[in-house]
């Protein structure tokens, strides 16, 4: 499916919003496994460490950087999609923000296994492409819109686990929650499930983060527009984010 979607965006148009997210639930699909598994394998290789466990560890350990190695590639590979087709060809102003947050998105995954220089240049890259898709969002979309409310989620969620500033992904994620709170009423019922979904895990993440309890925070779904499925909540990944 990513190889047909990826060839689907390479033909620089834009792509309908049923194209753009299945583009987006085919990188989601792949990269969210090998998430998974990059955060079990390093918690284990961190007990056995403490174990002294050297043998074990260094089974681990190449285990570890097989999967980083894939993770890099898938980033690496939708990344090269959107700079070089999807963000060119956006017309909209709802897919400019959708192509931008998802930069965003995979600039942080390669941030979040990356060490030294590469991950200071995967976090600008990330912080850059969220700014942008923000700018775009804040003139462009409503603050009870789907994509509006899953950027915000994300873009938390980076702020508290690659920047490690807890205090600015509250204050990010209180902004858009209660900025869509207030306009609850004009919410169309085409978005009502989706929209309400983020905006539920954005207080979920505020009720985690505001707590003594370390536990993964949730994202935003796949497809973070009105759609007739509703994605469901990566809720047993770091913060909840959403899925695009």
């Amino acid at each position: 499916m990513v190889e047909n979607m990826k060839a689907v965006a390479s033909a620089d148009q834009e792509l309908s919003v049923e194209e753009r997210n299945l583009l987006s639930v085919a990188y989601k699909n792949v990269i969210g496994a090998r998430r998974a598994s990059w955060r079990i394998v390093t918690s284990i290789e961190q007990k056995e460490e403490s174990k002294g466990n050297e043998t074990q560890v260094t089974l681990i350990k190449e285990y570890r950087q097989k999967i980083e190695a894939e993770l890099a590639k898938i980033c690496e590979d939708i990344l090269e999609c959107l700079d070089g087709h999807l963000i060119p060809s956006a017309e909209s102003g709802e897919s400019k923000v959708f192509y931008h947050k998802m930069k965003g998105d995979y600039h942080r995954y390669l941030a979040e296994f990356a060490v030294g220089d590469k991950r200071k240049t995967s976090a600008d890259k990330s912080l850059e492409a969220y700014k942008a898709a923000t700018d775009v969002a804040a003139s462009n979309l409503a603050p009870t819109h789907p994509i509006r409310l899953g950027l915000a989620l994300n873009f938390s969620v980076f702020y508290y686990e690659i920047l490690n500033s807890p205090d600015q992904a509250c204050q990010l994620a209180k902004q858009a929650f209660d900025d869509a709170i207030a306009e609850l009423d004009t919410l169309s019922e085409e978005s009502y499930k989706d929209s309400t979904l983020i905006m539920q895990l954005l207080r979920d993440n505020l009720t985690l983060w505001t707590s003594s309890e370390a536990e993964p925070s949730a994202e935003a779904p796949a497809a973070a527009e009105p759609a007739t499925d509703a994605p469901k909540a990566e809720s047993t990944e770091a913060p909840a984010e959403t899925k695009a």
